[in-house]
C-alpha cells in the first residue's frame, strides 16, 4: 500500500466511528459480515458488537 498511515486515517475516521455504515453492505445476509472500500482497498470485515471489535480477514488494494 502506498500510503499505508493515509488508509490507517481513513479507517479510523469510517470504521472505528460506525462499522456498520460508510457505504458498507452485509455479505451472505450476515449483519455483522461486512465488506466495504475504504482508502484505497477493498476489505471483508466482521463486527462484534458485544467486544466492540472490527476484524478485517481480507484486504485488497486497489490500484
Amino acid at each position: 500500500m502506498a500510503n499505508p498511515d493515509g488508509f490507517r486515517a481513513e479507517m479510523a475516521r469510517t470504521l472505528s466511528a460506525d462499522p456498520y455504515g460508510h457505504g458498507s453492505s452485509s455479505v451472505a445476509g450476515e449483519r455483522d459480515r461486512r465488506e466495504a472500500t475504504i482508502g484505497g482497498a477493498i476489505l471483508l470485515y466482521y463486527v462484534s458488537g458485544s467486544v466492540l471489535t472490527v476484524t478485517v480477514v481480507r484486504m485488497v488494494a486497489l490500484g
